[in-house]
């Protein structure tokens, strides 16, 4: 059974990314592929390697590692295709993104304290590992984001009619937010260890009528004006990311393990196979979250 699961995360993992290519050598490019991507493609496959040769200091970093490669490689597959990318256009806005990131994650880690959804293991001691959490959890937004352009680069137009979205639906959608961020603060804690998948769409439902209000970027504001393409940008850029943030996961030494108490024989890498759908609303609440962050610390202005 767990042989045969592996080969399914292999066999998904492995198609989701021929998907990709198949669309980036389908597409017309505006320019050659960039040397920032090419670092990223040889450092990511210099990473593979030396973990399989068990070299202590690449499997214990392989996290971070690999995911500052991806980003380097979605970054030049972006710029080849559009002739724009964020870490050529916007590189000091990329490091803003790249450290909100870390206090924005570590919010699912307080959840997780009560939770206990998943823990570490393998890590390496203070503040080695200070260095390994850090630069890991730096890397989880801007992925997130890249990969959403990178879909966007590729989807066909998407005409669609704008959605019609009074207020009240907003304060509808808004008020189930602070519920599901609520709710598992409150049940008993053998309760709520069922209830994480209220976290991954919480913020989402708080804080995106919130960002359509203030005039900034969101979904509900794309929806009302008929826009899809980021819709399904983030949507696709959770499977992807999800996909490979549990492939690259699985090798390396030191990993996360899931431990909520269900679907704990339905695991493909490390995660049960019910998560993998959490990844869709994840990405999206990333994207809100960051909106308000930025938005916050005065990185980000109002577009109305």
């Amino acid at each position: 059974m767990l042989r045969n699961m592996l080969g399914f995360g292999l066999g998904v993992t492995t198609a989701t990314v021929a998907i990709l290519l198949a669309g980036y050598f389908g597409k017309r490019r505006r320019r050659a592929f960039p040397l920032h991507g090419w670092i990223g493609l040889v450092a990511l496959v210099a990473v593979e390697v030396l973990l399989f040769r068990r070299t202590e200091l690449v499997a214990t970093y392989f996290t971070p590692l690999a995911w500052t490669a991806y980003i380097l490689i979605a970054d030049g597959a972006v710029l080849a295709l559009t002739n724009r990318s964020r870490l050529h256009d916007a590189p000091i806005t990329m490091a803003r993104m790249a450290a909100l990131s870390i206090p924005l994650w570590l919010i699912f880690e307080a959840y997780n304290l009560r939770l206990h959804n998943w823990t570490y293991v393998g890590v390496p001691p203070w503040p080695l590992a200070a260095l390994g959490y850090g630069w890991s959890f730096a890397t989880i937004t801007p992925a997130i984001f890249e990969t959403s352009d990178l879909v966007q680069a590729l989807l066909p137009a998407l005409p669609a009619e704008p959605w019609k979205i009074s207020r009240a639906a907003e304060n509808a959608v808004m008020a189930s937010g602070a519920a599901c961020l609520i709710l598992p603060l409150l049940l008993p804690q053998r309760i709520a260890a069922y209830t994480f998948a209220l976290v991954w769409v919480g913020f989402l439902f708080l804080l995106d009528p919130l960002n359509r209000r203030l005039g900034l970027p969101s979904f509900l504001g794309d929806l009302s004006e008929g826009f899809l393409r980021r819709v399904y940008g983030f949507t696709m850029a959770g499977w992807i990311c999800g996909w490979l943030w549990e492939f690259w996961n699985n090798w390396a030494a030191a990993k996360w393990h899931y431990t909520f108490p269900m679907f704990q024989q339905m695991k493909i890498f490390e995660m049960p196979a019910p998560g993998y759908l959490g990844f869709l609303p994840f990405a999206m609440e990333c994207f809100a979250m960051y909106v308000t962050a930025a938005w916050l610390v005065g990185w980000l202005k109002r577009v109305k």
